[in-house]
């Protein structure tokens, strides 16, 4: 019986989950085709002449307004508490969370960094452009509103395009852009452009945001996932290099160059007689019989090695200095005992003519017969 059919279904997936992943052969990019291309064209056009409606405060701006008069909010008051939840969706942090996480793991699995490194590019590119809009626009929100029929346009707001509806469109999106099958990205991307607009019209019947936020918001979502083909070489390039410093820091880390400062090479080492010398650390031992017995190595032992011996010695590519030769004294060391005292011969400070002599007691006046 095979080992795979002893095993029971969670083991079968666990066992599999523990196997060296392999990166795929070729792993599918899209490109900027023709029919890219005129989407981009037409995508952009549509995202100007809507900024051009508000800017000029035309019928947009007049359905804007029929609208927030209208309060869907009001009108479905049973599926507030739903869209509530619905519209964190749209919401940058925990949206960004979970994708992230879901393509980390396909980075592991297919040991590539394109995934990961392709939501980074998408999601600054979201914030560099819709932000840009965002405070040079300047609209305030529905519910901040101060003139009836006025676009609410370089009031200090924040509100066009939709940072919600262009958030859901990057961040689901890029699912369907990383899809290694065509079937997947086609699904997919049904998927998230359902999930955005439902992202989109929720905030209108919240009254967050105008209709014109929310048509500017999948306009600028819509170009940043039509034109990341062209950063595609950017994401390649980051990759390589970031795998490139994996593989240096794992040569040094397995051949062991990894640079030791120069002091660490220097180890006290405790000599046979009690006394401590210094030593290199890739010097051999001093040999006894070469430097004349037992005395001659605890000598040299003892002698301290010059600064640019070290230095030079510690650096490779460096002849080593030659240490001068150990001065042996003929005559034997004494210790502080043995010495025999000296007394001074005399003092050396200037005697006091108004104190007595020292050793003759002063002269006290006679008391009594």
């Amino acid at each position: 019986m095979r080992t795979d059919q002893i095993l029971t279904r969670p083991e079968r997936v666990f066992a599999r989950l523990d196997r060296e992943p392999e990166r795929p052969a070729h792993l599918q990019t899209p490109q900027m085709s023709r029919h890219r291309v005129v989407l981009l064209g037409s995508t952009l056009a549509f995202y100007l002449a809507i900024v051009v409606a508000v800017l000029t405060t035309s019928w947009l701006v007049r359905l804007d307004w029929q609208v927030m008069f209208f309060r869907p909010y009001e009108q479905w008051p049973q599926l507030h508490a739903f869209l509530d939840y619905l519209v964190v969706l749209g919401q940058r942090g925990p949206t960004a969370v979970m994708v992230a996480a879901w393509l980390g793991w396909r980075s592991w699995r297919q040991h590539t960094l394109r995934p990961l490194i392709t939501l980074g590019v998408a999601l600054l590119l979201l914030n560099i452009t819709v932000g840009a809009v965002k405070l040079g626009l300047g609209r305030l929100g529905p519910h901040y509103a101060t003139q009836i029929g006025s676009a609410e346009l370089f009031a200090g707001g924040d509100i066009f395009p939709s940072g919600h509806t262009a958030n859901a469109v990057v961040t689901w999106g890029i699912l369907a852009y990383l899809a290694s099958t065509t079937v997947t990205r086609r699904v997919l991307s049904v998927l998230s452009a359902t999930v955005s607009l439902s992202v989109g019209a929720t905030t209108v019947y919240l009254g967050t945001h105008w209709v014109s936020d929310v048509l500017l918001g999948w306009s600028a979502g819509l170009l940043i996932m039509l034109a990341l083909p062209w950063f595609e070489p950017l994401i390649a390039g980051v990759e390589a290099r970031v795998f490139a410093l994996r593989e240096r820091l794992r040569r040094r880390l397995e051949t062991g160059t990894v640079p030791v400062p120069v002091a660490t090479a220097l180890t006290p080492l405790l000599s046979a007689g009690g006394k401590w010398q210094l030593r290199l650390a890739d010097e051999p031992p001093v040999n006894a019989a070469a430097t004349g017995g037992p005395a001659g190595a605890r000598e040299s032992a003892a002698q301290p090695v010059p600064a640019g011996a070290q230095a030079a010695a510690a650096s490779p590519g460096h002849a080593p200095v030659p240490r001068p030769a150990a001065h042996v004294s003929g005559r034997p060391h004494l210790i502080r005992s043995e010495r025999t005292p000296v007394t001074p011969a005399g003092s050396r400070r200037p005697a006091h003519t108004e104190r007595p002599p020292a050793g003759r007691a002063a002269a006290r006046p006679a008391t009594g017969a």
